[in-house]
This record gives structure tokens, sequence and C-alpha cells, in this order.
């Protein structure tokens, strides 16, 4: 089975149509979305319809349920509630049904995935260091989980002697002994310093995980943040990925 995940979209379409463009080259056999598909651009009802049309399932990210009043945009910073706020009055009765339904976790005989952590999934935490995977991993039912949130690509690995160690690789073999927890990245806004949009590969049967970029019309997807009135930093962050 060859899963192709993804995250963190955040209503950049010109992003989400580069990454679907490159997983069509992957013999994905079943998609998967590790949350945020809207939030901070300029094309949320766009994204919703391609992940909907394009994923077997999608979890919940903090942007949309807010985007849906499930969780409030107030612990948010000044931007993001802002493109919140603007993504409300955008969405239609489709998309809003649709950001209604999704579940915060996901599960199969392969794979668990969430957005930020399986510990209280619903305060939708980050997960920064070893101490905060640790929770993760105590909760995790398979030998690997994939989460979004950071925008951030990397792998947590926790060993057979419970040592957890972080790597920012971008191909990792799987050792059957281990469990992983592999943040794919963010397709609509990296910030690791990359501007190309992130996606990840899992094989289960090569046990390998790829993280891999897709370069896209940034300057198309900063121009539609300026002209929608959303905040000019959303759209400038793009070009750096910060």
């Amino acid at each position: 089975m060859r899963y192709g995940i993804f995250a963190d979209v955040h209503s950049n379409l010109e992003a989400l149509e580069a990454v679907i463009a490159a997983f069509k080259k992957e013999s994905i056999d079943a998609y998967l979305c590790a949350g945020d598909v809207v939030g901070y651009a300029a094309n949320p009802i766009e994204c919703i319809n391609k992940v909907r049309s394009l994923a077997m399932v999608t979890v919940a990210g903090n942007h949309d349920w807010a985007a849906v009043s499930l969780t409030s945009p107030e612990t948010f910073n000044s931007f993001a509630k802002e493109a919140i706020l603007w993504t409300r009055k955008q969405l239609d009765e489709s998309g809003r049904d649709y950001l209604e339904t999704l579940k915060l976790i996901y599960k199969n005989e392969f794979l668990t995935m969430v957005h930020g952590t399986l510990d209280n999934p619903r305060d939708f935490n980050y997960m920064t260091d070893g101490y905060k995977a640790e929770e993760t991993f105590r909760l995790m039912e398979t030998d690997i989980c994939f989460i979004g949130h950071t925008h951030i690509s990397g792998v947590f690995i926790k060993d057979k002697n419970d040592t957890i160690s972080y790597r920012p690789d971008t191909n990792v073999g799987i050792n059957k002994a281990n469990k992983y927890i592999v943040n794919v990245g963010s397709v609509g806004q990296p910030r690791d310093g990359v501007s190309s949009a992130a996606y990840c590969i899992y094989d289960t049967a090569k046990l390998e995980v790829q993280i891999k970029r897709a370069e896209y019309n940034i300057k198309s997807a900063r121009k539609k943040i300026l002209e929608s009135g959303l905040p000019a930093f959303l759209g400038d962050r793009l070009l750096v990925g910060k």
C-alpha cells in the first residue's frame, strides 16, 4: 500500500494543485490529509472541494474547526484569527458541512493520523520535542503516526529501549522494532525555510517514508492573499517559507 499523506493546505490552491500533480506520478493507492484544509490563504472553498474529492480520510485541524466555530480562534495569533474570520464569510453550506464532519483521529491497520497530538487532540497541541512526543507514543496502537500542525517536517523515533530521538530526514526506513511519529510538513505554508510545498509518501510494503517537495506558483498565491484583503504578512511569508 502506498499512501499519499499531506497536511496544512491552508487554502493555498496553487500549492495544493502542485502537490496533487506530484502525487499523480507516484502510484499512490490512497490519500490522507492530516488537517487544516483552510485558513491563511485565499481559496478555502476550492481547496475543500479538491481535498474532499482526493483524500480517503481527512482529520480535523484547528483552523478547520475554528472556521465552523467548533473551537475558538481567540487563542490564535492576530493574523491567524483575522484569516479565520475572513474564511468563515467565504464558506458555502457544503464546505461548512464538510469541515463540521471532520474527526480528530483516524486509525487503520497500518497507521494512525492526528493533526497535533493523540493526547487531548481537541486542544491541538504542538509536538515540538521528545517530551511532547512521548505522550503520543504512549497512546499509539500502531507503529507509525502521521501528524501536521507545526508546518515543519521531521520524524520522532522511539526505539526498543524507549529512547526518543528526532530526525529532520526526508527519507526514513521503518524498523519494526521502533515506533515513529512523522510530521509531513505543510502544503500551503511551510515554515522550515523552504518555500516549496511539502508532502509525504508512506510505502507499507517497502517500509519507507519519504518527505518530498513540490514547487508551485508562490507569486500567484501571494497576489490572491493581498487582493483578498487578508494580512500582507500571510502572503509575504510564503516567499521565504517561514
